[in-house]
Order: structure tokens, then C-alpha cells, then sequence
């Protein structure tokens, strides 16, 4: 057993592209825990769309075996997380199982929104931090004044701050000395009841559930029986283990330890994540805080191209689901698209991801519809309700009110820039808060609707600062707005998938937008299709497709005048005719290009 002094568990914090990922891969090479022949970059990225984008979204954790200057052998538990604000639930997971922290400073671009918002994270959860500036070795790095930055904006003291390369293998000694003195070592009793926090849990085709422990008290065993307190749910532990980053067995998981365990768990649903573990014979009395469930706040509609897919999706949907229970789905029909699935998430970031993961790993041709968020209603007769689709929301004359959600979005932005992204702020209805500098930089924090933020805001941002701008956002408080549904009808029939929530000041241009848009792309027939967009009864906008003239008069070589009249007034009823009955086919590929450009 493990002396439990000589154990370090931390966690790796940054902005996105600050480094974590590539500092643990440097930790995990100098500590030998794999061989040179099996080391590549981002080795704890396992999945494909992580390794392309760069970009880590599932935390992982690993156990790496140091030797300091003394001889002494040291158990470092370290846990690499996600920088997007789509996966903070993924960096509060990993920061509860921590007595510390790294946290990883950009030496050239400095304190970033998501800076900011990991170490207040970490600071709630009471670790203690250690300050590295990384990409020491590039031209534009500026040590000094980063330095000065962290202590004016955080407060951290950094005269002892680690300067390093991650990317060089530069001062990596000196990180693992600095975790080793400076960080402190878990607590734990191993003679009491068994306490364990059930950190994370993914699905393996081959040893089922696979579940991610921290041992506070106690000590997990294989055989033992163990009793999850939230679901009251009782397994028999079948493999004790930890990652190096490969899986390795051991018998037992000591008081200070992070490691997994299988126990024939048929779904990931079974386990809650920050669920306390014990044995089921000598429970504990002192229950892990646990923490909060992770709450989708974008909806979206995902059909399939091709309806006879749609078992496909659903099957789909259930495998990643088994792997990422952050996202929600559930059955949802279309007039237009057939039948599909209202799928929730955490965020547009996130939203990409799951779309991404099906297309690419189920070989399926989705449509996605327009991404809303949830709004809470209260119609006339006083009932309440929560939506997460336009097509819920009840006309107009029932409403009484509706209430949208609020952020709080931190944004630090070069002061050339200001001007500009103050500019894009107000325009999308936000509320200034605060505005302070940063050196050169200003950090404005704003409060915004988010379904104003959820289409192309942060694309927009990155646009008009040249990609300088950092943005974190954390969900506030439902505020009462003048909120309307728009409906597009195309020959007079509501077309469901289409209809939008807006505020009535965007309302008009965004139908507009709209059937701008769906003029260019549905085909012409031989009747006249009127495309609307319509708040209520209220037409708002309208484009009208032209229809195909057959030529009724050719055959009329002079004569009287009232024949041809006769011909045309013939044509003009047939049309009139055709047009009631007339059923208009919107191709595929016009919803999808009026769902992917929307945002414009």
C-alpha cells in the first residue's frame, strides 16, 4: 500500500490552447509510465475528433510514479482537462477529486477568459495552485509581464512561478519538484468505512462500465460488496484498477487513490456522477457533496437525410449516449423532415461535437434545425411551462409571458478591438456590466440573452478581433423579454421545421432573411408559390416564386382579341386551381442550406 504522504492528486487548468495537454504528455514521458515506441502526441486525447481539432473533451486521469532528488518515490495522480466553456462540468468534475493545481499561463498571450473561469473553479473547491507560464521559448513570450498580470488579476503570487516549454521538455524537473514540496497530500483514514466519489463513467464494449474513483476513506477491493448511496444500488466489485494511461489491475484502491473499478454495470445511467460509494455490509455516515447535474441549455432537432435511417440514429444516439451523458435526446416528428430527435446540450461547441461523432463514426447524413435554447412560459390561463421548440410555443393571443435565459460572458479583448465587440454586444441586446484593463487588453463582462449568443456570436467575435479575443460565460437568471414566434409558410402551409423564437425588434428582418433565402432555393412549378413569414396572423414578410408560363396564345394567328383573352383568363383559373390543391416539395438540400446560413 501506497504511504499515503507520498501521494499527489492534481489537476492540469488553462485557456484553450494554453498547453495542458501537451505539459502531461511531457510529464507522463519523464515519468516513464509508457515507453518512447508508444508515445505520441496528446496521448491522453483517445478520440480522433479530440487529436484533428486539438482540442481535449473528455477529461482523463492518469497515475504516473516520480523519483525525487532523495530517492524518494512519490504516486502522482494527474488529471488533463477540457479548456472549452462547453466542458466546465468536465474541469468541476475532475477539481472536487484534487488537493491541487497547475495552472498553465500562455507566457505570450497571458490571462484568457477561461483563465479566469478555472481558477475561481479551483479556488471554490479549495486547492491549492501552483502558477507555470508555458511557451517560454517563443519569440513573443513575455515572462515578466505575464508574471505581473496573473498577481493584478487573480492574486496568485507568482515570484516562484515556473517558467517552462512543455512543447521542449524545458524546466518539466522542475514542475514534478514543485508538485512533490508544494502541493498537499490527500487525508484519509484507511480502519473507516469505505467513502468513495464516483468522478466519471464511460461505457467498454468489452468490460461494461467502467467507473472513475477517488478514495477518501476506507479501502475498495476486489469481491467487495459495494452500495451506491443515490441510487441505493448494490454490485459486487469484479476489477480494480488504475490508468498509466493503459489499464492496469491491481486488488486495491488505498484512502488518497484515483482509479476505476468494473462491476457489472449494464448502463452508464446507473452510475451518477458524484455519487458516494461504500460497502454495502459497514456503510458510511459521511456522504461526498456530490455535484450539480449537468443542465443542457441548446436544443437542437437532428433528423436523418434519409427517414429509412432513422432506426440507425436512434441506435446512434443510445451508443454515444452511453459514453456522454451530459447530452439528452428524445423522439420528435416533423411534417417536413419526417421523424427525428430533439437532442439537448451543453453548448454550440458541444452540439458540433455529438453531430460530428454520428456523421463520422455511424456513417449517417443528418439535418440539424435551427439551435434553441429553453424558455419558461405562462400562458393566459395561468399555467407554466417550459419549451425547448418553437413548435411548443402557443399563439400570441394565450401568452401572457415568456422568459428567456441570461449569461454572464467575460470577454478579454486587445484595446484595438474594443470599439467593435462593444458594438457586437450591444447589438444582440446585451447589458453591460464591467469594463476594467488587463495591461493593453480590456475584460468587459456583459449580460446577454443566449439565445442571441447560441447562432454565430462567438464566430463573430473571433471575426472582428482577428481571433484575439477570449470568451467564458457562465448561465444567470430567466429574465421576462418581448419574445415572438415566427412561422415561415410556403404556399400557405406552416412548414414546422423553419419556425424560429426571436425578439419582435429582429423579427421582420430575420423572416425576411428567411424567405429571401428559400426563394433562391425551392424550385419553380407551374402555379405561384407565395412565401411568408408570419407572427400570429400577422404577415410580416413575403417573397413570391413566379410560376412557369406556358404560352396559351401561340397557336392564335391574329383575330379577335377576346380569344386570346378567353385563353388566358382559362389559364389564370387553372393556376388558381392548381394552387389550392398544389402541394409544394421542399427539397433536402434547400433545408439544410437555409438551416446551415440562418445565422446571416
Amino acid at each position: 500500500m501506497q504511504d499515503i504522504k507520498k501521494i499527489r492528486n492534481f489537476a492540469i487548468i488553462a485557456h484553450i490552447d494554453h498547453g495542458k495537454s501537451t505539459l502531461a504528455d511531457r510529464l507522463i514521458q519523464h515519468c516513464g509510465a509508457i515507453t518512447e515506441r508508444e508515445m505520441k502526441e496528446q496521448i491522453l486525447d483517445s478520440m480522433d475528433i479530440e487529436r484533428e481539432r486539438g482540442i481535449t473533451i473528455k477529461a482523463q486521469t492518469v497515475r504516473l510514479h516520480y523519483q525525487d532528488k532523495n530517492g524518494e518515490i512519490y504516486e502522482l495522480n494527474l488529471m488533463d482537462t477540457p479548456g472549452h466553456v462547453d466542458f466546465a462540468y468536465e474541469v468541476s468534475r475532475c477539481l472536487s477529486a484534487c488537493e491541487g493545481a497547475l495552472l498553465v499561463v500562455d507566457a505570450s498571450q497571458g490571462v484568457e477568459a477561461q483563465t479566469l473561469a478555472n481558477v475561481y473553479m479551483a479556488l471554490d473547491n479549495n486547492l491549492d495552485i501552483i502558477p507555470v507560464l508555458n511557451k517560454i521559448d517563443l519569440p513573443a513570450a513575455e515572462p515578466a509581464r505575464i508574471k505581473e498580470q496573473v498577481e493584478e488579476i487573480i492574486g496568485l503570487d507568482c515570484s516562484e512561478a515556473l517558467e517552462i516549454s512543455a512543447k521542449t521538455g524545458l524546466g518539466i524537473v522542475d514542475v514534478l519538484d514543485q508538485i512533490v514540496a508544494k502541493l498537499p497530500c490527500p487525508t484519509g483514514d484507511s480502519n473507516k468505512p469505505l467513502k468513495a466519489l464516483l468522478i466519471d463513467s464511460w461505457y467498454d464494449p468489452y468490460l461494461g462500465v467502467i467507473t472513475l474513483v477517488r478514495v477518501y476513506d476506507g479501502t475498495l477491493r476486489k469481491g467487495m460488496k459495494i452500495r451506491m448511496i443515490a441510487t441505493d444500488a448494490v454490485y459486487t466489485v469484479e476489477q480494480v484498477g488504475y490508468f498509466t494511461p493503459k489499464l492496469v489491475k491491481c486488488n486495491e484502491l488505498a484512502p488518497g487513490e484515483v482509479g476505476y473499478i468494473t462491476a457489472a454495470i449494464k448502463a452508464v445511467k446507473d452510475t451518477r456522477v458524484g455519487d458516494t460509494i461504500t460497502e454495502d455490509s459497514k456503510p458510511t455516515s459521511d456522504i461526498c457533496h456530490g455535484f450539480k447535474p449537468s443542465i443542457p441549455v441548446v436544443f437542437s432537432g437532428i433528423f436523418p437525410v434519409d427517414s429509412s435511417d432513422y432506426k440507425n440514429l436512434k441506435e446512434a444516439l443510445e451508443r454515444l449516449h452511453l459514453n456522454d451523458a451530459s447530452f439528452t435526446f428524445e423522439p420528435e416528428t416533423s411534417t417536413a423532415l419526417g421523424f427525428g430527435y430533439r437532442c439537448g446540450f451543453l453548448g454550440l461547441l458541444h452540439l458540433e461535437i455529438i453531430q460530428e461523432r454520428l456523421e463520422r463514426e455511424f456513417n449517417l447524413e443528418l439535418i440539424t434545425t435551427s439551435p434553441s435554447v429553453v424558455y419558461n412560459i405562462t400562458q393566459v390561463d395561468g399555467t407554466t411551462a417550459s419549451i425547448h421548440t418553437p413548435v411548443d410555443m402557443p399563439e400570441p393571443q394565450f401568452l401572457k409571458d415568456i422568459k428567456e435565459p441570461w449569461i454572464k460572458a467575460t470577454i478579454i479583448v486587445p484595446e484595438d478591438y474594443l470599439g467593435e465587440v462593444l458594438q457586437l454586444c450591444t447589438s444582440r441586446r446585451g447589458k453591460q456590466q464591467n469594463l476594467s484593463w488587463v495591461g493593453k487588453r480590456a475584460m468587459i463582462v456583459y449580460s446577454l440573452p443566449l439565445n442571441e449568443v447560441v447562432f454565430d456570436f462567438y464566430d463573430r467575435l473571433k471575426s472582428i478581433s482577428k481571433g484575439y479575443a477570449s470568451f467564458d460565460y457562465e448561465i444567470g437568471e430567466y429574465e421576462s423579454g418581448e419574445l415572438v414566434k415566427v412561422n415561415i409558410l410556403v404556399n400557405n402551409e406552416i412548414v414546422d421545421a423553419l419556425s424560429f423564437i426571436v425578439h419582435k425588434d429582429s423579427a421582420e428582418r430575420k423572416g425576411r432573411g428567411y424567405c429571401e433565402k428559400l426563394k433562391d432555393l425551392i424550385p419553380r412549378q407551374m402555379f405561384q408559390i407565395p412565401i411568408q413569414a408570419a407572427i400570429g396572423g400577422k404577415i410580416i414578410a413575403r417573397e413570391t416564386i413566379a410560376a412557369f408560363r406556358k404560352d396559351v396564345t401561340a397557336k392564335c394567328y391574329g383575330g379577335d382579341i377576346s380569344r386570346k383573352r378567353k385563353l388566358l383568363e382559362k389559364q389564370k383559373d387553372g393556376k388558381k386551381k392548381m394552387r389550392q390543391f398544389g402541394k409544394v416539395e421542399i427539397p433536402q438540400s434547400a433545408f439544410i442550406a437555409v438551416l446551415k446560413n440562418n445565422d446571416n
